[in-house]
């Protein structure tokens, strides 16, 4: 079987919040970025803590709490231009809550900011499906589980199909 190319990527990863620099190392965001790009690409991934996160997602959202990722896109073609916000204590209690890894959900929520800055959005039921498909799709290609399906046992607050909020 042939092995299609991963797209390009140059990054930059910054650790504002340094909790999480042991989980996310470089090779590892390079390689969930690239599995989720379709063109290549031009990434900042900063991890901020809970008032960072706050501040931008109160000022570019006008949503006065810290959320899990945002995403800034600024060129979809011929080659995708983003800053993405995680946040890492966001992360750490949503993984907590979800009964799943740190390095899962950080993986999932990177696919997931990729995909926004490459133009998918979770808006409407139709959008929302395409993504979520896309997401898992190239989550189980990188080993990891469904996002969308959590196992009944897990301790969560949300239901399976939640998606996370819009970045």
């Amino acid at each position: 079987m042939t092995r299609l190319a991963l797209p390009p990527l140059t990054l930059s990863l910054q650790f504002a919040d340094a909790r999480h620099r042991a989980a996310l190392p470089r090779h590892r965001v390079q390689r969930w970025l690239r599995a989720a790009l379709e063109a290549p690409g031009q990434l900042t991934v900063r991890i901020v803590d809970a008032d960072e996160g706050r501040a931008l997602n109160r000022d570019y959202r006008h949503k006065d709490y810290a959320t899990n990722v945002l995403t800034f896109d600024y060129a979809h073609a011929p080659e995708v231009v983003a800053d993405l916000i995680l946040c890492a204590p966001v992360l750490e209690l949503e993984a907590q809550a979800l009964g799943i890894t740190l390095e899962a959900h950080y993986a999932h929520l990177l696919v997931h900011g990729a995909l926004h800055a490459q133009g998918y959005d979770h808006e409407a039921d139709d959008e929302a499906a395409a993504m979520e498909a896309r997401e898992t799709e190239i989550l189980l290609g990188l080993g990891f589980s469904d996002p969308y399906q959590r196992p009944a046992a897990a301790p969560s607050r949300k239901s399976p199909r939640q998606r996370p909020p819009r970045a």
